[in-house]
């Protein structure tokens, strides 16, 4: 099964057609939310506002390192300079990524996607898991326990890095920690810099908690992981609007459509989703599609839905 099954070329040119546009303001809207969400919780400081601020940052974390898979695959700009630059130095960095290590290894994930020879087959190739078993994944999200190990991996200390893959140690970890440095310094400088504490304890819990549930929506409890048609191996799944705030900023839900077509921009998958279920690409897969979130996690915890216990 390949693209032109049911597009044609044209149809593709126009598809995987890149916008430095495009990319300038899906990388201007992640960072205004970031500054939004700071701006919040120093008017109104309080409980709710902080634990809120926690878990929105968290997701626009997750919104950056998906600019960052964007640059990897040479998508996010027309113009490769800026894929490189901005890709690096806004959207990479600021969570301690590498676009050129994080792409050269997610490449390897398209390739193998469908076998046994997926690179990143153990973040997703034990579910459906028992409920006991998700909610301690879930405790050493919240705990911080993840984050660390995400840590380590980053500056050469072992583990899997969950969300950006190790890669060859480029000097980019010690440019991300830079950028984090100007980050508290700005806030600083304007009088609110306990507030970055913010960014640092979202990075250590929300981040891992939300990324993880985004790899299991992607790839976890597929009809078939080792079958190469992306329609057995990968899932889409449609999201409100406070879902991909937070789950699946940047149009990162719309998976299939990203493993069918690699070289289409983010901003194109939603318009590439409705042509393909107008032609039928999904007829007789519809498991391929998730109706949200909570649709996911109850395919991967079959016990919260009253499903016989999983492994």
């Amino acid at each position: 099964m390949k693209a032109t099954d049911f597009l044609s070329r044209e149809e593709i040119h126009r598809f995987t057609e890149r916008s430095d546009l495009a990319g300038a303001w899906m990388v201007l809207v992640n960072w205004s939310l970031v500054i939004a969400i700071f701006a919040v919780a120093i008017a109104w400081t309080n409980p709710l506002t902080l634990l809120l601020a926690v878990v929105l940052l968290g997701g626009r974390q997750l919104g950056l390192a998906v600019l960052m898979h964007e640059a990897g695959h040479k998508t996010l700009f027309k113009s490769q300079r800026l894929n490189e630059f901005i890709g690096q130095w806004l959207c990479a960095y600021p969570v301690l990524g590498d676009v050129d290590a994080y792409g050269a290894s997610h490449r390897e994930h398209h390739r193998h996607a469908g076998t046994e020879q997926d690179p990143d087959l153990p973040n997703y190739r034990a579910y459906p898991v028992s409920r006991a078993s998700f909610l301690r994944k879930i405790k050493r999200d919240l705990t911080g326990q993840t984050g660390i190990l995400l840590v380590r991996s980053v500056f050469g200390g072992g583990g899997r890095n969950l969300m950006l893959r190790e890669g060859e140690k480029t000097g980019a970890e010690v440019r991300g920690l830079l950028v984090n440095a100007l980050m508290f310094l700005a806030m600083f400088a304007a009088g609110f810099g306990a507030y970055y504490l913010l960014w640092v304890v979202a990075y250590f819990t929300a981040y891992p908690l939300i990324a993880r549930i985004r790899q299991v929506a992607e790839h976890g409890s597929v009809p078939n992981l080792y079958d190469p048609d992306p329609r057995m191996n990968t899932r889409t799944t449609y999201a409100n609007p406070l879902e991909r705030l937070v789950f699946c900023p940047n149009y990162v839900n719309f998976h299939l459509e990203h493993h069918l077509l690699a070289s289409v921009p983010a901003h194109r998958l939603p318009s590439l989703h409705r042509l393909l279920r107008s032609r039928g690409f999904y007829a007789g897969h519809e498991n391929a599609l998730a109706s949200g979130y909570l649709d996911v996690i109850r395919r991967a915890v079959p016990e919260f839905s009253g499903g016989v216990q999983a492994a």
